[in-house]
């Protein structure tokens, strides 16, 4: 990968609906064209997508977006029904499943308004189990497909041991309150050094701007319905980001899954130095130039 430096870029505001309630997503265009591909960021339980665009002075790089749009992608963010600024159900408890629709609103506006083919997704923690699952039910939507924090039956995962035991709290009320010392556990559970320490108030803030409550659908699923998606049933190129010391899965877990993807296209990496967030960790350009790399791979000539 070339020496690229990363710039602010201007953001395109987006709106359609999902199931009758409006849809948020936000775009930033390559500074390049044509574009290497298209890139939508799939976020997880805790919050919304704001948190995947950060403006930090003298640290350019903080926002997801800016980066890869500076190296050739057009990338998208988009929230869930429930998080940001997309419309929140009273109701609506954002499970994984109910991710789907949302998702294939999302791409069927992409695709059209970009007049893009199938899209590359990156999806984080819950927001990988939405990808996943997304990938399974509609193939034909998904060139690649990014699987960071992920977790596939939860055996052993020290993360969901811990959240289980406030199961029964999640299951009496639709929403959960966030505050920044919940939002800073996030980056600092598992290992209390792996964060970069000038992100952190930052993506806090950006967060609480928006929403200081978010659905409790996906800690249930990952507390008693997993595992929520096949690995067989996934049959397009998948890669697997491992933060070395993230607590929400186990290895072995990880590596299980891994190995029933039927797709011959697969990578696991490794990402050392890294706990559950790795957007916001000292070793971020390890997460940032792994997905670079397998979203930039050149097409496969013979497949056999």
């Amino acid at each position: 990968m070339s020496t690229v430096t990363t710039t602010r870029q201007p953001s395109h505001e987006h709106w359609t609906q999902s199931n009758g309630k409006k849809l948020f997503m936000a775009e930033k265009r390559s500074v390049t064209q044509p574009a290497k591909g298209t890139i939508l960021l799939v976020h997880g339980s805790s919050m919304g997508s704001q948190g995947f665009d950060l403006d930090i002075p003298d640290d350019p790089d903080a926002s997801i977006l800016d980066w890869f749009a500076c190296r050739g992608f057009d990338i998208w963010r988009m929230d869930f029904l429930g998080y940001g600024r997309s419309d929140k159900p009273a109701d609506h408890l954002a499970t994984v499943t109910q991710g789907v629709p949302d998702l294939l609103a999302a791409t069927d506006y992409i695709m059209k308004t970009a007049n893009t083919g199938p899209l590359m997704l990156i999806g984080f923690s819950s927001g990988a189990l939405r990808a996943a699952l997304f990938a399974q039910k509609h193939p034909e939507r998904v060139k690649r497909l990014g699987l960071d924090a992920m977790v596939y039956t939860g055996k052993g995962s020290p993360t969901l041991i811990k959240r289980a035991q406030k199961l029964a709290e999640w299951k009496s009320s639709v929403t959960r309150p966030i505050d920044p010392a919940f939002l800073l556990s996030t980056m600092t559970r598992d290992h209390s050094e792996t964060a970069m320490e000038s992100r952190k108030k930052p993506y806090i803030d950006a967060i609480l701007a928006i929403e200081t409550t978010v659905p409790n659908g996906t800690y249930i699923d990952m507390c008693e319905n997993l595992p929520v998606c096949d690995p067989k049933e996934i049959k397009v190129p998948t890669i697997i980001l491992r933060g070395q010391y993230d607590g929400i899965a186990t290895d072995e877990d990880l590596l299980e899954f891994f190995k029933f993807l039927p797709n011959p296209d697969k990578e696991f990496v490794m990402m050392p130095g890294i706990a559950h967030a790795a957007g916001t960790s000292k070793n971020y350009m390890r997460f940032y130039d792994a997905a670079y790399t397998f979203f930039s791979r050149p097409e496969t000539v013979f497949k056999g």
